[in-house]
C-alpha cells in the first residue's frame, strides 16, 4: 500500500478532533459512549478508506485511554466500525453502506468483541451481548451527525472536490 500523505494528515486531523471532543460522552450501561468518534469513524471510511479509518481509531483510542478519557472498549468497537464503514462504502459506493458499515462495524461486532477484553483484560463481569446494546446507541447517535453533516457535503457538491483532493498528489 502506498501512503497517501494527505490521508495521514486528515487521518491526525480526526483523530485529534475526536480526542479534542472526548469530554463529550453519554453514560449508557457499563460503557462510556462517545458519539464523536463514530462521526469520525464515518467520515474516515468515505474520504479516507478502511485502512486509514482503522489507523485514525487506534490512534484515537490509544490517545484517549493515555489520557484517562476512553477505555479499553474503545479498541475493538471503533476499529471494527471504521474498517466495516470504509469497507462497505468501497464496495457499494453508496453512503447507506458507509452508515451501515459503522452501525455494524461498531454496534454489533464491535460490541461482540468488546466481551474478551472486559472479561479478560478488564476483570469485569459480563454476558457476551451486555456492550451491544449501549454501542448501537452510541453509533447509532453518531451516525446521525455524519448522515446530517455528510449529507450537507454531498448535496454541496463539495464532495467530488475533497474526494479529488485526498486522492491527488502523494
Amino acid at each position: 500500500m502506498k501512503l497517501n500523505t494527505k490521508k495521514i494528515i486528515m487521518s491526525g486531523m480526526l483523530a485529534a478532533l475526536a480526542v479534542s471532543l472526548s469530554g463529550f460522552s453519554i453514560p449508557i450501561g457499563a460503557s462510556k459512549c462517545f458519539p464523536i468518534q463514530h462521526l469520525c469513524n464515518v467520515i474516515a471510511g468515505v474520504f479516507l478508506g478502511p485502512i486509514y479509518g482503522v489507523c485514525m481509531a487506534f490512534c484515537t483510542s490509544f490517545i484517549r485511554n493515555l489520557l484517562g478519557t476512553g477505555s479499553l472498549l474503545a479498541f475493538p468497537g471503533s476499529m471494527a466500525g471504521a474498517y466495516l464503514c470504509g469497507l462497505m462504502y468501497q464496495r457499494t459506493g453508496k453512503l447507506a453502506g458507509a452508515y451501515a458499515g459503522e452501525i455494524l462495524g461498531t454496534g454489533i461486532i464491535g460490541g461482540i468483541l468488546c466481551y474478551p477484553v472486559a472479561t479478560l483484560l478488564m476483570g469485569k463481569e459480563a454476558a457476551l451481548f451486555a456492550y451491544v446494546l449501549p454501542f448501537l446507541m452510541s453509533t447509532g447517535c453518531g451516525t446521525l451527525m455524519a448522515v446530517v453533516l455528510i449529507g450537507g457535503i454531498y448535496k454541496s457538491g463539495v464532495m467530488e472536490y475533497l474526494r479529488g483532493m485526498l486522492e491527488g498528489a502523494e
